[in-house]
This record gives structure tokens, sequence and C-alpha cells, in this order.
């Protein structure tokens, strides 16, 4: 799965492993939201990877594994986060995450009879340092989000955007350079 090969979506031990996850997040969902150190502990538990400084993420969040995601310093993400991390989600330092944001990282095929299958692949999303992803954006499997990279609320990204700019739409393109 995470070599982006092939693999079976109902095999029993990915399925073990993603409500494992969903029991854990439903604790992290039912914390008291001023338990700010509790929160923070346990995404650092649930998380893959976490930068040196706080990590944030409003409730209620949602991943499939948790494992495979990577947050780097001063990370802060907004009510109803959705990382479907069947392949590595990395995101950089400084980088704040607006709501209602989906990063999905899992492809299905357009073919019924192969999706039926429940074959699927995945494709890793990377985020750069210093990046301001704005409400709602959809980010799409095998992205990657340059640096110092502002996403417009409602964006739909679909393809790689490079370091510097500020990019939006449907599908979400660079609109002005920051150099």
């Amino acid at each position: 799965m995470l070599a982006g090969e092939i693999y079976l979506a109902n095999d029993e031990e990915l399925r073990h492993e993603l409500n494992i996850t969903k029991d854990r997040l439903r604790e992290y969902n039912n914390l008291q939201p001023t338990d700010l150190v509790g929160r923070c502990e346990m995404l650092k538990d649930l998380l893959g990877e976490v930068g040196d400084d706080a990590v944030f993420i409003n409730q209620p969040f949602f991943c499939d594994f948790g494992k495979h995601i990577r947050v780097g310093r001063r990370f802060f993400a907004n009510f109803n986060l959705t990382i479907l991390d069947e392949a590595y989600v990395t995101i950089g330092d400084d980088c704040f995450i607006g709501p209602s944001v989906s990063i999905y990282t899992v492809c299905h095929s357009t073919d019924p009879i192969f999706r039926n299958s429940c074959m699927q692949w995945a494709r890793p999303v990377s985020i750069g340092n210093n990046v301001w992803i704005g409400g709602n954006v959809t980010i799409l499997p095998g992205v990657t989000i340059g640096n110092n990279v502002t996403i417009g609320a409602g964006s739909v990204v679909t393809r790689d955007i490079p370091d510097d700019v500020v990019a939006a739409g449907n599908p979400c393109r660079t609109i002005r350079s920051l150099k």
C-alpha cells in the first residue's frame, strides 16, 4: 500500500488497523476542548511524526491510519480535517489548514468491475513549509504543494502547485506569484 502498489482494500489486517485508529480518534474527538496538553499529547501518539513545537487540530479530526501523517513544527488545522492516509501525507513547518479540508491519498479505478473488486492504490501528498490552505479545500492523491503557498478556499487541488504562489479554483491553478 505505502509503495503505491495495488492492494485489497478490505484486507483483514488493514480493516483491523483502521478500526483501532477509529477508536483512538473517537477518544481524541471526545477530549475536552480545553485539555490542550492532552490533545497535543494524543496527536503526538496518533500521528507518525510531529514537529518539536505544539501541534493543534481542532476537533473533530478524521484519518484512516494516522501513522502515515507527518506534520512539522507549529502546525494548526481547524475543524473537520479529514486525511485519508493510505500513503504518506507530509506537511511542513508553519502550515495552517482551514475548516473542512480533505486530503486524499487513496485512488480508485474508473472501471466499475475493477473498483468493485476492492482493489485500490495510493499516492502520497506533500505540502511544503509556510502554507495556508483555505476552508473546504480538497487535495487529491499524488499532489505536491510547494513552500510559501496559499490555496484559496473551496479549491480542488488536482496537480502540483509550485513554490511562492497563490492558487485557487477548480481545478486549482496559480493565480498570482509571490515573487
